[in-house]
């Protein structure tokens, strides 16, 4: 069976090929099949906006779509940026924007003399879409804190200030099999496999 991912994040694909190559012979990006197609996620949660580019692509293409929507939630920022979280900065999406905008939020409070809890979570959901619209999802979380230094070269996004409670180093710091173990995606990715094993 072969599957489309709703995307062309190189990093996303490489976590979700690696998960998931025992179900698919194959998953190509939107660029392998020369889809050029905006999608507006106008979704509510992260489940929605999933759902919402996995159906948009499974019914384009008549493949089987993935759908990932994912973000990071700052205690002190009441659960910001969460579905927020690519674009927190505006447009154009930029990860170093997107990394200061939080930071600077983040200083603002303590500057002002408010305890602020650094304790953040990354949340991920996944979303397997079938083109009569059919679908099975699977979440996962993965909890750490915000630091001010930005740590590592690997991954993306928030990974060089998110601290990982679990491997005690940043997501920038670590390898690509060590984020796997742990991450939110990973995660989300095996529940999607638990409930796979459930229909297939």
């Amino acid at each position: 069976m072969k599957a489309v991912l709703a995307s062309n994040n190189k990093h996303k694909l490489v976590e979700i090929k690696t998960m998931l190559s025992d179900k698919f012979q194959d998953i190509y990006t939107l660029a392998d099949l020369n889809i050029n197609v905006e999608i507006e996620e106008n979704g509510s949660t992260f489940e929605e906006n999933a759902y919402i580019k996995a159906n948009t692509i499974a019914k384009l293409t008549g493949l089987p779509a993935i759908g990932d929507d994912s973000g990071i939630c700052v205690s002190a920022l009441n659960g910001e940026p969460n579905i927020y979280s690519a674009r927190y900065a505006g447009e154009p999406c930029n990860d170093k924007n997107n990394n200061t905008k939080l930071l600077s939020k983040l200083h603002a409070l303590e500057n002002s003399g408010d305890k602020v809890d650094r304790t953040a979570y990354f949340q991920s959901v996944v979303v397997l879409c079938y083109p009569d619209g059919s679908f099975i999802s699977g979440s996962g979380r993965t909890y750490g804190k915000i630091i001010d230094d930005y740590r590592g070269s690997n991954g993306f996004g928030y990974d060089p200030i998110f601290l990982s409670d679990e491997l005690g180093k940043t997501f920038g710091e670590a390898t690509m099999e060590e984020k796997n173990k742990i991450s939110h995606r990973s995660r989300a990715l095996k529940d999607l496999l638990g409930k796979m094993k459930n229909v297939f």
